[in-house]
């Protein structure tokens, strides 16, 4: 009886590999599905991380340029310990211009986002106490590079405004020169009690290329498995179904090998992409183990969602339009073309009742450095949606091979 069962499991298995393999060579031959699987969304990944990484700045640094016509203590002061630092950390670029002149004609050439001008006589006013001037140009098509220029001048006058108060205290607001220049030193040189540190987000935040990767990938995705189930409808239509079935052949054997087809084909064209754009966009998928969970589990979700979609229907055609609009509407909800979490409200809330809000949500918990254990959620999330969608769907695809 063991062995009886076994020959039958062999058989079943080696049936419906059959069917797969003559499926998978009939596909190879169509060159609709290397385009959906691999064409298409590498050349859309491209475009859209070209695109929306020039909109976003991506890496590149605010261009500044300084001219420095007083050449003081405080003028170097600002230089030295406030532009310098920032330039180190890659987030400003400075280049020295001779005259205020200069500086503002490169920031209207387009050179330079801003420019900070630092008029003669500035360290002795800051020294003696009297109001002094350091002036921000901005460019108005770089209103975020002239808002951080701002933010800069405005810490360091902050920082200028809190000495002299505490150069005013310790003197009880009355001390002669020499001793202004000796409080005024010794203030300076005390650190600050809070420092604000700026850092990039390490977990739950894709870059732009990665995203875009993932989510032309996991849109396309639902194109690429929809070829298996249709091929079913295909069979049927052209007739050779019935004589699929006349042969010696269970008909779960037949929808085994059909829904074999959309798997296999989506885990190809899913591992394909992951290594074609970290390979040519540079994109950073994040631990291996937890990339293919997701991979496996999205697979799974998009094929029942499709098989879900294709099997009330009566002819290949009817189910391609049917498969179609829910490829396109989901891939939107779900943030396959821009971050959805961002709009926030309503449109956020439905992102999360699709499979693709949920393989980006968990490629962006592996993005600082996570392990596997991170994506369990969104991973048992989207196997969530092969179960509810791939059971019905079975269902009603077995009522028509035996219709």
């Amino acid at each position: 009886m063991v062995r009886k069962k076994a020959s039958s499991r062999n058989a079943f298995l080696r049936t419906a590999w059959l069917i797969t393999v003559k499926d998978l060579r009939q596909r190879m031959r169509d060159l609709s599905l290397p385009m959906y699987a691999l064409v298409l969304p590498l050349a859309l990944a491209f475009v859209f991380d070209l695109t929306m990484g020039a909109a976003s700045g991506g890496d590149q640094r605010f261009r500044y340029v300084i001219a420095d016509a007083d050449g003081g203590v405080a003028a170097a002061r600002f230089v030295d310990q406030v532009l310098r630092p920032t330039e180190r950390e890659g987030v400003i670029a400075l280049r020295t211009a001779r005259t205020p002149q200069e500086a503002r004609r490169l920031v209207e050439d387009g050179d330079a986002a801003a420019a900070f001008v630092i008029p003669a006589g500035f360290s002795a006013g800051v020294a003696a106490g009297t109001p002094v001037e350091l002036r921000v140009i901005g460019s108005p098509d770089a209103m975020i590079g002239t808002q951080v220029a701002r933010s800069l001048a405005t810490a360091y006058a902050a920082e200028v405004r809190a000495v002299r108060l505490a150069v005013a205290v310790a003197a009880n607001g009355r001390p002669d020169p020499a001793q202004a220049r000796d409080l005024a030193a010794r203030a300076a040189a005390v650190p600050a009690p809070l420092a604000v540190q700026d850092q990039a987000a390490s977990t739950r935040e894709l870059g732009i290329g990665t995203y875009m990767a993932a989510g032309m990938a996991v849109f396309f995705l639902f194109f690429t498995v929809q070829f298996g189930i249709t091929g079913l409808l295909e069979e049927r239509s052209q007739g050779t179904l019935p004589r699929l079935l006349a042969a010696p052949v269970p008909p779960l054997t037949v929808l085994a090998g059909k829904l074999l087809t959309s798997i296999l084909v989506g885990l190809a064209s899913m591992v394909t992409l992951v290594i074609a754009t970290t390979l040519l966009l540079g994109a950073r998928w994040g631990d291996p183990w937890g990339v293919a969970l997701l991979v496996v589990t999205g697979v799974l979700a998009a094929t029942g969602i499709m098989a879900l979609a294709a099997a009330p229907a009566r002819a290949p055609e009817q189910a391609l339009q049917r498969q179609t609009v829910i490829a396109i509407t989901l891939g939107a909800l779900g943030g396959a073309f821009f971050p959805i979490a961002q709009a926030g409200g309503l449109v956020a809330a439905l992102g999360l009742l699709t499979p693709h809000q949920w393989f980006l949500r968990g490629l962006a918990d592996l993005s600082g450095g996570a392990g596997v254990a991170a994506v369990l959620p969104s991973a048992g999330v989207l196997l969530l949606f092969a179960v509810a969608t791939g059971g019905p769907a079975l269902v009603l695809l077995g009522r028509t091979l035996r219709a």
